[in-house]
């Protein structure tokens, strides 16, 4: 137990700036202002699906329509404007009408309660173990601003995608996307994570679940669940705890970067040979013996 523990605050200890680089998180980085930060960070997370490269170019996309003041952009959104910018947009499932929808329910959330996070916290429960509930209600409500101007109705047509950026606890899923954005923006600055949010406590986050947390996860004995929901992200998050009880998931932006960037399929003898949690990883033993 004290191998892990000792291999997984030197692996959190090493992060590099190169991984910020590779990672969608290094667009909240372009700005300084906490609430264009916030901003940034909704959009950032919202279209953290498919490969890195892929989230990379679709968020410069974004972005350089945008302008300098992600805030200002969505303060002043104008959906038909916004339609006609984005009317090209594609990101896998989701076109400009998704994308102008949450433009659009970002403007409606800071004018009813000044900002996301005061959006957010009016589901918030400070007693809670984890955020299961308040993400519950959190996506309820995002769901059910008026998206009239967006889809033309009140209710969201059902050949939209734009609810596939708001998933539930509820449901199952494992809402990865919405857990990197709560360790964005509650997780203390610390050169990676942004430290925006002060109400929400570190220990209360779950940590985002992607192909490569799950698949670590197995390796390092973290999970023994093979689908990768939301039973899977509390299972995993509940065995970090033990390591760091306050801040569970501050491990995670450099567990995910052993298979984002340096690679780490668990099948490459090359790769496990010099890879930094090797001494305490079941599948290094088993590709290299």
């Amino acid at each position: 137990m004290s191998d892990i523990h000792a291999t997984l605050d030197a692996l959190y200890a090493s992060r590099s700036p190169n991984h910020l680089a590779n990672d969608p998180l290094s667009f909240c980085h372009r700005f300084t202002d906490p609430a264009d930060r916030e901003i940034a960070a909704v959009i950032a997370s919202s279209f953290a699906y498919g490969s890195v490269g892929i989230i990379l170019r679709t968020l410069e996309t974004i972005f350089a329509g945008m302008r300098q003041s992600p805030r200002k952009y969505v303060e002043h959104f104008d959906p038909q404007a916004g339609l006609r910018t984005f009317s090209g947009f594609k990101h896998r499932f989701n076109d400009g009408r998704d994308l102008c929808a949450l433009f659009w329910g970002m403007r409606q959330m800071r004018e009813q309660a000044g900002s996301i996070n005061a959006f957010f916290l009016r589901g918030y429960c400070a007693t809670d173990t984890d955020v299961s509930d308040s993400l519950n209600r959190y996506s309820a409500a995002v769901l059910a601003l008026d998206y009239t101007r967006i889809f033309g109705t009140h209710v969201i047509p059902a050949d939209s995608y734009f609810p596939f950026l708001f998933p539930a606890p509820a449901s199952g899923s494992a809402c990865k996307r919405l857990c990197m954005f709560l360790r964005w923006v509650v997780r203390p600055a610390d050169g990676i994570d942004l430290g925006l949010w002060h109400t929400i406590s570190p220990a209360q986050l779950i940590i985002p679940v992607d192909t490569h947390i799950s698949r670590i996860g197995r390796y390092l004995g973290l999970t023994t669940r093979k689908s990768a929901d939301w039973r899977m992200a509390r299972e995993i998050t509940a065995a970090l705890r033990v390591f760091s009880p306050d801040d569970p998931v501050k491990y995670d932006f450099s567990l995910a970067h052993l298979g984002i960037s340096d690679g780490c399929d668990g099948k490459s003898p090359r790769l496990c040979a010099s890879c930094s949690i090797a001494g305490i990883c079941a599948q290094h033993a088993i590709i290299t013996k």
